[in-house]
C-alpha cells in the first residue's frame, strides 16, 4: 500500500463487534485490515456485475431489441412445464 489516509466512520453495534470478532479470531490483525478485506470484497463484486452486465445482459438486450432472440412470459413458460410433466405421468 503506498499510502494511508485517515478516516473516521460511525458504525451499528452489531458491525463494529463482527470487526472486534475477525480481529479476536486472529484472522486480522487489526480493526483496519477488516475494514480493507471488506472494501477489497465489495470491489471484486461490483466488479463481477460489471462484467455480467457487459458480457451477459447487454448482449441479450440488444438481441432482444433487434429480434435476434425471443421473449415469453414467466407464466407462459412455467404453463407450458406444467403441462408437459402433467402428460409424462
Amino acid at each position: 500500500m503506498s499510502g494511508t489516509e485517515k478516516r473516521t466512520v460511525s458504525l451499528a453495534p452489531e458491525n463494529a463487534a463482527f470487526i472486534d470478532a475477525k480481529v479476536k479470531s486472529g484472522g486480522y490483525a487489526s480493526t483496519s485490515e477488516v475494514i480493507r478485506a471488506g472494501l477489497r470484497a465489495l470491489q471484486e463484486r461490483d466488479a463481477a456485475v460489471e462484467r455480467w452486465l457487459e458480457q451477459e445482459v447487454a448482449p441479450t438486450y440488444d438481441a432482444v431489441k433487434s429480434g435476434e432472440m425471443e421473449t415469453h412470459a414467466v407464466g407462459d413458460v412455467f404453463d407450458s412445464i406444467r403441462t408437459r410433466h402433467a402428460s409424462r405421468q
